[in-house]
């Protein structure tokens, strides 16, 4: 099963692994390794991944088959952390009961929804699937909450 479209977007750009990992300033094989779904990506990369190839991360990551353009944005771990929290409450979860779901301490969560920290792209990906919100959207890349 395909978790993102990395090569796709790479072969329709007409480019080499190596060219978009020296483009990103990463090693050739770690991007290899994003590219195949062996290595979880960070969510910065996701992001500048999503921004080089000019598209959505919900589309990058086949959370949806609809190809947006998104405007790069400064990240505000803040608001992130605010549409985190909003998803959650929408569930009726408290701090504990999210973290169980999506396999973290409520600490760690409790980071993220306070803006401490910047979430991590395989717990924002499972609270994406889970709540059916867009990762642009938890990211604050897009105001359009739900995925399509």
């Amino acid at each position: 099963m395909k978790y993102n479209r990395l090569e796709g977007l790479r072969e329709e750009y007409d480019l080499k692994s190596k060219d978009v990992a020296n483009k990103l300033k990463v090693g050739s094989s770690a991007y290899s390794d994003w590219e195949r779904n062996k290595v979880r990506i960070p969510t910065k990369r996701l992001i500048e991944l999503a921004d080089y190839y000019n598209v959505n991360i919900d589309y990058l990551m086949c959370l949806s088959n609809k190809r947006i353009t998104i405007k790069p944005k400064e990240l505000d771990l803040y608001v992130i952390g605010t549409r985190i929290k909003e998803s959650r409450e929408e569930l009726g979860y408290n701090l504990r009961k999210m973290g169980e779901v999506v396999d973290i301490t409520f600490s760690s969560l409790s980071n993220y929804e306070n803006g401490k920290t910047l979430i991590q792209s395989d717990i924002l990906i499972s609270i994406s699937k889970l709540t059916n919100y867009s990762v642009d959207y938890l990211l604050n890349r897009s105001d359009d909450k739900y995925l399509k």
